[in-house]
């Protein structure tokens, strides 16, 4: 289950519907009120049906109105871990102020990505990858560097991955896969157009699909099989991709590390063999 609610109801809150949005904005001004109100009295409060309250819930990943009021709940009482507050930074900020602000922003993405990655989806990602016969990750822009991260990482324990930044590598790797094979989707919007397309081409064919992007239902999200998310709050239009970077690749290793575990011995014997090669080509 997810931890908290707070972070997965900023994150969507522009692209939930307009009624939904009203719940979401009396949740966030009057959380503590929220928690203690009966769906009927919510509905009220807020000015929409008993209907919207839970569709509502349930665009928040959660069962029910229950089960959302509890994550409120451990949101109010982890107030110390819940300040999702980021610092802005300045265009004539010290040296002083940008270690700290870049620091702190970095930390907090981390902090609220707890928020809503959920360890089911987690657990099911990393027990697909592992049995895989073929391991794909595609990534544009910002994200191709998170994609080449993972691929570089699993290259280091010996399993087959194969990165691809364009449309045209995307889509020939795509038409080669199968049932037996998966792929990590990452887009911080969940909504480039070349990995959609992709990812399609890539279901078409029996792969199993994967999505890292931020939370919230988006079109990479509703293709994949097992979905992931990681927060991307920061708003700065100068830092905002530097957060949601640094909150992706936390899950990349997350998923990595859990792929090494998996067989720990001999993903230890293959991290030294790589080593030792690299140190060789250098002498």
């Amino acid at each position: 289950m997810l931890k908290g609610g707070l972070v997965s109801i900023k994150e969507s809150l522009a692209h939930l519907k307009p009624s939904e949005q009203k719940v979401a904005q009396y949740t966030l001004d009057h959380p503590e009120e929220m928690v203690n109100c009966s769906i009927q009295k919510l509905a009220k409060l807020a000015k929409v049906s008993e209907a919207t309250i839970v569709r509502f819930a349930k665009s928040m990943k959660c069962k029910g109105f229950q089960e959302l009021k509890l994550r409120i709940a451990y949101d109010l009482n982890n107030r110390n871990d819940t300040d999702h507050s980021y610092e802005e930074i300045a265009a004539d900020a010290s040296v002083h102020s940008l270690i700290r602000s870049v620091s702190h922003n970095n930390i907090q993405s981390i902090k609220d990505t707890l928020s809503v990655l959920s360890e089911e989806e987690t657990e099911k990602a990393i027990k697909s990858l592992c049995t895989a016969r073929k391991i794909s990750v595609f990534g544009i822009g910002a994200s191709a560097v998170i994609a080449e991260d993972f691929k570089q990482k699993l290259t280091r324990i010996d399993r087959w991955c194969e990165a691809a930044y364009g449309f045209d590598a995307m889509a020939t790797v795509s038409a080669n896969l199968n049932e037996r094979d998966v792929v990590l989707g990452i887009s911080n919007s969940g909504q480039t157009d070349d990995i959609i397309r992709s990812l399609r081409l890539a279901k078409e064919n029996g792969a199993t699909i994967i999505s890292l992007t931020k939370f919230g239902d988006n079109p990479v999200s509703q293709l994949a099989d097992i979905t992931l998310y990681a927060s991307s709050l920061e708003k700065s239009i100068r830092s905002g991709a530097m957060s949601s970077r640094i909150s992706m690749l936390n899950v990349v290793d997350i998923l990595y590390i859990g792929i090494a575990s998996e067989n720990y011995q001999a993903s230890i014997e293959k991290l030294e063999k790589t080593r030792k090669a690299v140190r060789q080509s250098k002498l």
